[in-house]
C-alpha cells in the first residue's frame, strides 16, 4: 500500500469512508431494484434465490450472483421486523391430511391463512380431501372424475404424476373403492407373523414359527 492508503485507512472512523475510489458509487442494473429488494427483506424474504426469480419477472437482466451479493454484504445488516413465526411444513401436513371435524379451532384459523397465501396449497388441499371423502365412502364411481380434476393441476406436477399412475390400474382401484371387501384381515395376519419373526431376531423356522402361531 502507498503511504497515502495507508493515512486514509487511520483516519477513517467508519468503514465505509475506506470504500472510495472508482468502484464506489458505481451504476448497476441492480440499482432500479433494490428498493423492490429492501421491501421484501423487511416483509420476511430472506431467501436469495426466490428474491433473484421475482426481479427476473420483472426484467432484471443480470444473473443471480450480483443478488446473493447486495444480500449477504446489505441485506444481511438489516433488522427484520419481528412477526409470527410460519407453520412448519410438518404441521401444514398434519391439517390437511386430518379430518377437518378433528382441528382445533386455532389449527383451523392457521390453515386458513397457509391456504390463502398459497393458491397451490388450496388446490391440493381440495383435491386430498376429495379423495380421503371418496376413499372413506366408497364412491369408486367418482375416480375417474377425480383423476381428470387432478391432471388438469399442471402447477402441481406430483399431483397429476400420481393421477396419471393411478390410470395404470383402473378397475382394480374403481373396484376397491366400491366393493366393501378388502385385504385388511389378511395382512393383518402378515404383520402379525412379521412381528412374531422379529421377536425371535428372524431364526424361526417354519416348525417353530407355527407353534407360535397357534399358541398366540
Amino acid at each position: 500500500m502507498t503511504l497515502n492508503t495507508v493515512m486514509r485507512f487511520s483516519r477513517a472512523t467508519a468503514p465505509e469512508e475506506m470504500f472510495t475510489g472508482q468502484w464506489q458509487s458505481r451504476a448497476t442494473p441492480l440499482d432500479a431494484y433494490k428498493p423492490y429488494l429492501d421491501q421484501r427483506w423487511q416483509e420476511g424474504c430472506t431467501n436469495a434465490w426466490k428474491l433473484w426469480e421475482e426481479i427476473c419477472a420483472q426484467g432484471y437482466p443480470r444473473g443471480y450472483g450480483s443478488v446473493r451479493h447486495y444480500v449477504s454484504r446489505v441485506l444481511r445488516g438489516k433488522p427484520q421486523p419481528v412477526g409470527p413465526r410460519p407453520p412448519s411444513a410438518r404441521a401444514v401436513t398434519r391439517w390437511i391430511l386430518s379430518h377437518p371435524d378433528t382441528l382445533t379451532e386455532d389449527d383451523r384459523l392457521h390453515l386458513k391463512a397457509a391456504l390463502a397465501n398459497c393458491p397451490e396449497l388450496a388446490t391440493l388441499t381440495e383435491h386430498g380431501r376429495s379423495f380421503a371423502h371418496m376413499v372413506t365412502h366408497l364412491q369408486g364411481d367418482h375416480l375417474k372424475q377425480w383423476i381428470e380434476s387432478a391432471r388438469a393441476t399442471t402447477d402441481l406436477t406430483s399431483l397429476s404424476r400420481f393421477a396419471q399412475h393411478l390410470e395404470r390400474d383402473l378397475d382394480a382401484l374403481i373396484a376397491g373403492l366400491t366393493q366393501p371387501w378388502n385385504s385388511g384381515v389378511v395382512e393383518g395376519h402378515v404383520n402379525r407373523i412379521k412381528m412374531l419373526k422379529r421377536q425371535m431376531f428372524g431364526r424361526a423356522g417354519f416348525a417353530l414359527l407355527r407353534k407360535r402361531v397357534l399358541l398366540s
